[in-house]
């Protein structure tokens, strides 16, 4: 398979894959700019990435996690972080809900959709990028975007972030750095293999957590999509 390079969060990287999954799923963000770094996949990165899966999974599929995972160990030295979650942007302003897999994250932002309609586009479904520079923290979307393959190579500013859970009644709440740590550090990645990667991650997930950050009981509903966004603008 042939090197090519993609841009994702004002970034070029070039990439050189076994498989030509990767290249099919990066189509929208192709470049011919220079790159800043390049990725190349081996059959040990491959087999990492067996080990750490939860079913069984072709080569080609391992291998797109496999690139993902180098690209942001490096990323993070450019105050860029992956947080697991659906950023979903209303009126160019965007809105990031992170929650273990299940909790319905992606059912979430879909009311989202239903309700503001032509005002809201998906950025990312599952893993996009989150980048603290000096104008503010802004929010892209990457190939990698779910299993729903829902997301936009674009990027907006990020208002707010929100720990989804379950609830009969709709409800939103500010809460503190303190109390959002613990899952909002579990939804980032971070790269334990790598030391140095591992220390700037921890540093820059602790400024990021300087957003403003919400707690959502929610249910499936439109209402619940009015609750998030009015709890998250302040109105």
């Amino acid at each position: 398979m042939k090197s090519f390079s993609i841009k994702i969060a004002e970034t070029v990287v070039k990439i050189t894959p076994m498989f030509s999954q990767v290249f099919e799923m990066c189509r929208d963000y192709l470049t011919d700019e220079d790159p800043l770094f390049e990725i190349e996949t081996t059959e040990n990165d491959l087999e990492k990435e067996r080990a750490m899966a939860d079913g069984e999974y072709s080569l080609s599929y391992l291998e797109t996690l496999a690139v993902y995972r180098k690209i942001v160990t490096k990323l993070v030295f450019l105050d860029i972080l992956l947080v697991h979650g659906s950023a979903i942007a209303v009126d160019g302003k965007a809105y990031l809900f992170t929650a273990p897999s299940g909790t319905g994250k992606s059912t979430h932002t879909r009311m989202w959709r239903e309700y503001f309609k032509n005002r809201a586009v998906m950025i990312n479904d599952d893993k996009p990028l989150v980048r603290l520079k000096n104008d503010g923290v802004f929010i892209y979307g990457t190939p990698w975007n779910g299993k729903h393959n829902l997301g936009n190579n674009i990027s907006a500013p990020l208002e707010g972030v929100c720990i989804l859970e379950r609830a009969k009644e709709n409800n939103i709440a500010r809460i503190s750095k303190k109390e959002a740590y613990p899952t909002l550090l579990s939804q980032i990645y971070r790269p334990i293999e790598n030391s140095e990667a591992m220390i700037k991650t921890l540093q820059i997930a602790d400024k990021f957590m300087e957003l403003p950050l919400y707690r959502l009981g929610c249910n499936i509903s439109h209402e619940a999509a009015v609750t998030a966004y009015e709890g998250m603008k302040g109105e």
